[in-house]
């Protein structure tokens, strides 16, 4: 295909002034390309021209008019004899072309004008294929739930849409195939060579040299590291060790290739897996219980401690009414700390109900059926609101969480330390409980600080204040060392914390907010849609405890990357 006429191709993206420097229309062809109805009629019903005739390179006007979503232009030379199934040299139908960039209107007119949704070419690719190759995650999803197009279906070459998905490094197309089930261990055939596809502009050389490879292996290859990121957490984990044809598994292919960013990630994966006592333990400690009953014995402790080397220590001064009323506090902050603990630990932090749990939708509706329709706190056309693990589309500010294995609603972390996700229902208890460890850690340190200044004795020559503290109170010191731990965590948490509720900004959304496309202006600065000044975000946080996302004003719908 020669430069001019991928010219011609791409002119209805060009802007007015070069449109115009573009060849004059002079048949259906060239009148299909540019969308020029009017002309088209003259040649059609005037000049009698046939619109069933290829043109010299074997392509038809419904082609070209399928390729540039002109769905009036498809609809008119259907009804004037063009074949809908008509193919051209590479076996491609029009129904192909509209896959390439994702031609949703022209789809419609063809397929319900007899098109078959599974007509394949010569390589075996349909358009699900040809849709996963150029990332059309839309046109995906509309053919599959309106037109029921087999979305797992292998081609020539037994690589099925998720697997051309993997190989591009398209996560949207892949959370969609994954969210429908597609299946994730299916090796392509032992094959060897490159593969050539013509799909509306140009050929694309497809190096298909490594055979018998999963989609997992193809993300790793190519050094993808989020479709590699998708395919492993939605995944059983079992992908990790499966061999290629050459004896490498997907972590092997990423260092082979030199890909630092997905390496170390895919060999940790792995590692997890393939250590049956490190999955034991990582499973049935950090997911179930975590480091919560390593925090618990420390508050424990360090009351216990605080009582009996502090307060109660027999050979300091006798306390007085302004140290007790200091130590009281301390005391009875630590007790509510440990209420607060309990609340947050246990307490639903925002799981997002799954299809079953929900009780509202049909065996047969389809989750994705008319998602346009579907309130904007819910759907806001991002395809990373597809949970492929949980099967269910989750508020824009949502997370899946790989340890608790659920989507948590306003998701900010997953903190080992209490056992569990802090989240949108949680978050307020959590930011109490660090409140309040702050407060224990401080005025206890205040009181034994106090404690020993005022008990220690004049000091013998040669000896120093910090030599008589360690030799008298070594109970004391302890306490001191282990509080100041704690008042150095707690309050850098306290802060942290109270500074992204005053922007109203989550954890997550900050460490990632260069992946957040909702995060970005029209400008590609970072702007976040929810910040409605740090007043009201306080006031909502403390008095409802969250943030009601209904009432942002929502930013252009633009994909997001997880």
């Amino acid at each position: 295909m020669t430069s001019s006429e991928i010219e011609v191709v791409s002119s209805d993206s060009k802007p007015q002034q070069q449109q115009q420097q573009q060849p004059p229309i002079l048949d259906v062809f060239t009148a299909s390309i540019h969308g020029d109805l009017q002309k088209l009629r003259t040649f059609v019903e005037q000049d009698g021209a046939s619109v069933s005739l290829p043109d010299i390179n074997g392509y038809y006007a419904l082609q070209w008019a399928s390729l540039n979503n002109f769905h009036d232009i498809v609809y008119y030379l259907i009804q004037h004899g063009s074949n809908v199934n008509a193919k051209d040299n590479m076996q491609q139908t029009a129904l192909h072309w509209a896959a390439v960039r994702g031609s949703i209107a022209a789809a419609d007119v063809l397929l319900e004008n007899g098109a078959r949704v599974e007509a394949s070419d010569i390589n075996g690719y349909r358009a699900v294929h040809v849709a996963a190759q150029y990332g059309q995650t839309a046109f995906l999803n509309h053919i599959v739930v309106k037109y029921h197009a087999d979305f797992d279906v292998p081609d020539n070459d037994g690589r099925s849409p998720l697997h051309w998905a993997a190989y591009k490094g398209y996560a949207d197309a892949i959370r969609l195939l994954l969210f429908r089930d597609a299946s994730q261990g299916r090796q392509d055939k032992d094959v060897a060579g490159s593969r050539r596809l013509y799909a509306g502009t140009t050929f694309e050389i497809y190096d298909v040299s490594d055979p018998c490879c999963t989609p997992l292996h193809w993300a790793a290859l190519r050094g993808h590291s989020e479709a590699c990121a998708v395919l492993v957490h939605a995944g059983t984990k079992e992908e990790l060790t499966v061999k290629d044809n050459a004896g490498f598994t997907p972590v092997q292919l990423a260092f082979d290739k030199g890909h630092r960013h997905v390496a170390p990630f895919l060999s940790n994966q792995q590692r997890s897996h393939s250590n049956p006592w490190r999955r034991k333990l990582y499973c049935g400690m950090v997911t179930d219980i975590g480091y919560a009953p390593i925090l618990v014995f420390v508050i424990v402790s360090l009351s216990i401690l605080f009582v009996h080397s502090v307060v109660a220590a027999p050979n300091l001064k006798k306390i007085t009414a302004a140290v007790g009323f200091w130590s009281w506090i301390a005391i009875s902050s630590s007790a509510a700390s440990l209420v607060m603990f309990y609340r947050c630990s246990s307490k639903d932090p925002g799981y997002i109900k799954r299809p079953g749990e929900m009780g509202t939708l049909s065996d047969t509706e389809d989750p994705l059926l008319n998602i346009e329709l579907n309130s904007s706190s819910v759907w806001m056309g991002n395809w990373s609101q597809l949970c492929p693990t949980c099967k269910i589309i989750r508020p824009v500010r949502s997370k899946h969480c790989p340890t608790c294995k659920r989507c948590v609603e306003q998701f900010d972390h997953h903190c080992p330390w209490i056992s569990n996700c802090v989240g949108k229902r949680n978050k307020r208890d959590f930011f109490i409980f660090i409140c309040l460890g702050t407060i224990t850690a401080s005025s206890s340190a205040i009181v034994a600080i106090h404690r020993i200044w005022t008990s220690i004795p004049a000091l013998p020559a040669g000896e120093t204040w910090i030599h008589q503290v360690l030799v008298r109170h070594p109970g004391l010191v302890a306490f001191l060392v282990m509080d100041a731990v704690v008042f150095v965590a707690t309050t850098t948490l306290t802060v942290t914390q109270a500074s992204m509720i005053a922007r109203n900004v989550t954890t997550n959304e900050l460490a990632n907010s260069s992946r957040y496309e909702y995060l970005r202006g029209p400008d590609g600065r970072y702007r976040n849609p929810y910040n409605r000044g740090w007043w009201k975000n306080c006031a909502d946080f403390l008095f409802l405890g969250h943030t009601d996302d209904d009432d942002i004003a929502w930013p252009p719908l633009q994909q997001v990357a997880t």
